[in-house]
C-alpha cells in the first residue's frame, strides 16, 4: 500500500510538472509577432526579482528602455547579474536576436539597439504578472526592415501621448516605424519658424468634423480665434517625440506633402499657387521658383527635428487643374521640352529628390511619383496596383508594401451597420491577415520590397479613443507579417493570440475593437441564390464604370451577392447620368411574382441608394409598362438596402431603372433576384 501511494504521489508530481512545462510552452505560443524558431527547454522558469541586473559585455549593445521595461529593472554597467547581454555575430540583420532562458541565467545575443528591443519585446509578453519567464530558446529575425504604421494627424490633430502611447505598442510588438502624415488640407501640424503663418493660420480651421467642414466653406482661422478646430507640434516637442521613439526602435518618418493636398499652405501663402487666390488652390504651382525655394527651406527644418534617413514627400492625387491655364506652368514646360505640363509634379519630385540626396536623405512618395526618373533606391509607397509594385522593381526602385485592400485601417472592420462612420470599404482581421501582395510578384520582384505598412486616415476619426478602435488589432496582422513575411501561421492561431493582445490592452487602458464581438461576413455574401433570371442575358441601357465592373454583364444574375464592401467583385457601380438603367431578358413569357435588387449605401464613400426604384415589363422588349415605382429619402448609416416588388405579372423583359439619390455620388448595385 505504501509502495502504491509513492507511485501515486510521484505520478502526481510528473503530471504536475508536466502541466507546468506545457503551460510555459502555451504561454510562449501566445507571442505576436511568433518567433521564427521557438524551442522550451525545461519545465521550470527563471524568477526576475530586485536583484536582477543588466550588465552588458564589452563590445555588445546597451540595454533599452524596452529591456528595462520588461526586467522592471535599471541597467547596470558592471557587476555580476543573472541577466547578461552578449554580441550576436551570426545575426542575419540588424534586428535579429537569440534569447537563452534559464532557470539561473537570461542571455540575450543580439548586435544592435535594434534587436535587444526586440528581444525585449519578445520578454515582454513572455512575463507573467509573477514576473516568472519560461525557460526557452529563441532564435528570431524579421522578414522585412520597414514594419510600420502611418498616422494621420492633419485630418484629426491627436495629442502627442497619443502618439507615445501608440510607439508603446508597436514597440511591444516589434514594429519599427512610425509615418506620420504631417500635413493636407485639413491642417498643418508641424512648427516651420521661417514660415509663421503655417502654425498661425493653415494649422487651424473652421469645423472640428472633417466632413462638415469638406463639404461647407473650407475656411482656415488664425490661431487663438475660439471657433477655430486644429494645433500644431513645436519642434522641441517633436525632438521629444523622436527621442521617445528611438528609445524604443521606431523611427518617424515625417511626411511634407507636395504638390497636391495643400489647400491649407496655398491660404496662408496664396503666392505659391497659380491663381495666388487664398481659396480653392489645391496644388503648388510647379512653374514658379517660389515653391522650390518653399519647400526647400521647409524641409531643411524637418531635417532638423526628424533624423530620419527617410523624408515622405507625398505626391499623391495631384489634380492639376490650374496648371493648364498657368503662363508659369507653361514656360517651365516649355523650357524642360516636357509635352504637357501634367508632367511638371515629375520634375517636381525629381527636384526634392535631388534636394534630399545633397542632404544625404531618402525621399520616400506614394506611387504617383513614378511619374518620372527616380534614382536607384528610392522608396515607393505602393498603394494602387501590384503592377506598380512590379514597375518600381524593374526601375530599381525600394517598395513599401501598402495596398488599401489589406493596409486601409480607416476601412470599416465589421458589419458597417453596427461600426462608427467610416469613410467605406470592409477590411476585417482576416483580410488584413491573408496579404496576398507579395504572392502575386516574381522572386526577382520581391527582392525590392523592403516593408509593409498599415495607414490610418483620419477624416472619420475624430478622437483618440476611435483612432485607437480602428488599429487594433488590425495593425497586429500587419505586425506579423513584417516580421514573418510568407511563413506566417494559420489565421486561427493568430486570431487567438490577438484576442489575448487585445484583452491585454483594453485592460491597460487601449480602446481596441473587440473580437469577441466580431459578426463577420454578410450573410447574403456567403450563400449564392437562386431565381429566375439567373444566367439570363442583361442590356445595360445606361453602362456601368469600368472602374467598377465587378464580373462584368453577368454581375446582375450570377446568383452572387455583395459583402460589406463595393470593391468586393461583386458589387457592380454606375456614375454619371440617370445611373442605373437595366433590361434583363428572361427568355420566354412567364410569371413573376417578386423583383429584388439589392443596393449598397456607403455615405462616406459617396454611394448612395437611388432616390427611386422603377420597375417597367414587357412581353416583345419594345413597348413597356410601369409596373411599380418606390422612393427613398436615404439614411446616414451605412448598409446594405433591397429594393423590391411583389405581385403578379406575366412577362419577358424586366427593365430596372434607379436614378441617383438628390446628392448624386456612385449607384453600387449587386444582384436582381427574380422568383
Amino acid at each position: 500500500m505504501l509502495r502504491l501511494l509513492l507511485n501515486i504521489f510521484a505520478m502526481k508530481r510528473i503530471f504536475l510538472s508536466l502541466l507546468s512545462f506545457v503551460a510555459l510552452a502555451v504561454g510562449a505560443q501566445t507571442l505576436l509577432p511568433k518567433p521564427q524558431s521557438l524551442q522550451a527547454t525545461s519545465n521550470k522558469s527563471f524568477t526576475l526579482h530586485a536583484d536582477v541586473r543588466v550588465v552588458v559585455e564589452p563590445g555588445a549593445p546597451a540595454a533599452t528602455v524596452l529591456l528595462q521595461e520588461a526586467l522592471q529593472t535599471e541597467h547596470a554597467k558592471g557587476g555580476v547579474g543573472v541577466c547578461v547581454m552578449r554580441s550576436y555575430p551570426d545575426a542575419l540583420n540588424a534586428e535579429a536576436y537569440k534569447l537563452r532562458i534559464t532557470p539561473d541565467s537570461l542571455i540575450i545575443f543580439a548586435q544592435s539597439e535594434g534587436g535587444v528591443t526586440c528581444a525585449a519585446a519578445t520578454l515582454l509578453q513572455l512575463r507573467t504578472e509573477k514576473g516568472k519567464l519560461p525557460c526557452v530558446e529563441i532564435s528570431d529575425a524579421p522578414a522585412y526592415a520597414w514594419r510600420g504604421i502611418m498616422l494621420d494627424v492633419s485630418r484629426h490633430f491627436f495629442p502627442l501621448s497619443h502618439l507615445k502611447r501608440q510607439i508603446d505598442i508597436l514597440a511591444r510588438h516589434k514594429m519599427n516605424t512610425l509615418h506620420l502624415h504631417l500635413t493636407d488640407a485639413a491642417g498643418w501640424r508641424i512648427e516651420i519658424k521661417r514660415y509663421p503663418r503655417l502654425t498661425g493660420k493653415a494649422a487651424w480651421r473652421t469645423k472640428a468634423s472633417w466632413k462638415e467642414w469638406w463639404n461647407g466653406d473650407r475656411g482656415y482661422r488664425c490661431e487663438g480665434d475660439s471657433t477655430a478646430y486644429g494645433g500644431y507640434y513645436t519642434q522641441e516637442e517633436l525632438r521629444d517625440l523622436v527621442a521617445y521613439a528611438h528609445a524604443r526602435n521606431i523611427n518617424i518618418v515625417p511626411e511634407i506633402e507636395m504638390p497636391g493636398h495643400s489647400e491649407e499652405v496655398l491660404a496662408a501663402y496664396p503666392e505659391l499657387s497659380c491663381t495666388h487666390d487664398p481659396k480653392g488652390a489645391a496644388d503648388f504651382c510647379p512653374g514658379n521658383v517660389g515653391t522650390y525655394d518653399f519647400l526647400e527651406n521647409v524641409l531643411l527644418e524637418v531635417m532638423e527635428v526628424f533624423p530620419s534617413q527617410y523624408i515622405h514627400v507625398g505626391g499623391d492625387e495631384a489634380g492639376k487643374v490650374a496648371w493648364k491655364d498657368c503662363p508659369l506652368c507653361q514656360q517651365k514646360a516649355k523650357e524642360l521640352g516636357l509635352d504637357h505640363v501634367n508632367a511638371l509634379q515629375g520634375h517636381l519630385i525629381r527636384h526634392m529628390n535631388t534636394f534630399l540626396a545633397r542632404h544625404g536623405r531618402t525621399l520616400v512618395g506614394w506611387d504617383e511619383v513614378m511619374a518620372d526618373t527616380l534614382e536607384p533606391g528610392t522608396h515607393i509607397m505602393n498603394w494602387r496596383s501590384t503592377e506598380l509594385a512590379r514597375e518600381a522593381a524593374a526601375r530599381n526602385l525600394k517598395v513599401i508594401l501598402t495596398p488599401g485592400a489589406y493596409c486601409y485601417l480607416d476601412y470599416y472592420q465589421d458589419a458597417p451597420p453596427f461600426q462608427p462612420e467610416a469613410i467605406g470599404g470592409y477590411l476585417p482581421l482576416e483580410q488584413v491577415y491573408r496579404f496576398v501582395s507579395m504572392e502575386e510578384l516574381n522572386t526577382e520582384e520581391r527582392k525590392a520590397v523592403c516593408g509593409v505598412q498599415g495607414n490610418l486616415w483620419a477624416e472619420y476619426i475624430p478622437t483618440v479613443a476611435h483612432a485607437e478602435y480602428m488599429l487594433y488589432p488590425r495593425a497586429l496582422a500587419l505586425a506579423e507579417i513584417g516580421w514573418n513575411g510568407e511563413s506566417r501561421e494559420a489565421f486561427p492561431d493568430f486570431r487567438k493570440r490577438a484576442v489575448a493582445v487585445c484583452d491585454l490592452l483594453r485592460s491597460e487602458g487601449t480602446n481596441t475593437f473587440d473580437l469577441h464581438t466580431e459578426i463577420g461576413l454578410r450573410k447574403e455574401y456567403l450563400t449564392p441564390i437562386s431565381h429566375k433570371a439567373l444566367g439570363a442575358t442583361v442590356v445595360y441601357n445606361l453602362p456601368f464604370s469600368p472602374y467598377y465592373p465587378a464580373a462584368g454583364a453577368s454581375t446582375l444574375t450570377d446568383g452572387l451577392r455583395g459583402g460589406w464592401t463595393h470593391s468586393d467583385q461583386r458589387w457592380q457601380g454606375f456614375i454619371g447620368g440617370k445611373r442605373f438603367d437595366v433590361t434583363i431578358d428572361l427568355e420566354e413569357v412567364q410569371t413573376v411574382r417578386s423583383v429584388a435588387t439589392g443596393f449598397m449605401h456607403a455615405p462616406g464613400a459617396e454611394i448612395y441608394v437611388p432616390s427611386a426604384y422603377i420597375l417597367l415589363t414587357s412581353e416583345d422588349g419594345k413597348n413597356f409598362t410601369e409596373v411599380a415605382r418606390q422612393t427613398f429619402d436615404g439614411t446616414n448609416e451605412t448598409t446594405c438596402q433591397t429594393y423590391i416588388w411583389k405581385g403578379k405579372i406575366r412577362t419577358r423583359y424586366l427593365r430596372i431603372q434607379a436614378p441617383p439619390a438628390a446628392k448624386g455620388g456612385w449607384v453600387f448595385a449587386d444582384e436582381v433576384v427574380v422568383k
